[in-house]
């Protein structure tokens, strides 16, 4: 391990929590919009919704937007292979 944290350091949960999290997420719409293209476009529709929930100098709306933008773009080159 090349980590300088200890494994049970809160940081490093949540990120491992997170990566997990985004596996799960991805794989299940994955699976979803295979048969249901649309979905994606309804996922892109709901984009402009989305914000930060982070409240002072650290809160990024458009930051967390084009992390779903890319989300939603990496799903759809998937489909056309």
């Amino acid at each position: 391990m090349t980590d300088t944290q200890p494994p049970s350091d809160p940081t490093i949960q949540a990120r491992r929590r997170e990566i997990v999290a985004e596996h799960l997420l991805f794989t299940n719409l994955r699976f979803l919009a295979e048969p249901h293209p649309e979905l994606l476009y309804a996922r892109d529709a709901s984009v402009d919704h989305l914000g930060d929930p982070g409240g002072g100098a650290m809160q990024d709306d458009e930051a967390v937007r084009e992390i779903v933008r890319r989300f939603i773009d990496s799903l759809r080159a998937e489909a056309r292979t």
